[in-house]
């Protein structure tokens, strides 16, 4: 396993957001366009979750983002920014707080 430096960590912001929108990207069986609320602003992104998730199960959860990831178009659609998830072969969790916190709080 490849190793970062403190201030490589300390340069990514990890936010939570909670679903607003969400549905399944046109002509692709695994992306899935979210609508994010972040507290001082709402953004769109796009997450190669829709294997695993039905995207009207996903309105009002509370999710864990990179925030300040470049943003990218994934079959046309800008993200911006990324969800953190645990993945293996045939499953993904996403990474939630245990417990209901102010959208747009940091991760430390």
């Amino acid at each position: 396993m490849d190793t970062i430096s403190y201030e490589d960590f300390k340069r990514l912001d990890l936010r939570v957001a909670k679903i607003i929108e969400a549905e399944r990207v046109e002509n692709s069986e695994k992306l899935i366009r979210l609508q994010i609320d972040l507290g001082e602003e709402k953004r769109q992104i796009v997450a190669g979750i829709g294997k695993f998730y039905n995207p009207e199960d996903l309105i009002n959860k509370q999710i864990v983002v990179v925030a300040n990831l470049e943003p990218r178009k994934l079959m046309g659609k800008e993200s911006q920014g990324m969800l953190l998830a645990a993945s293996n072969e045939d499953q993904i969790s996403l990474l939630i707080p245990d417990q209901e916190i102010s959208t747009g709080a940091i991760v430390k």
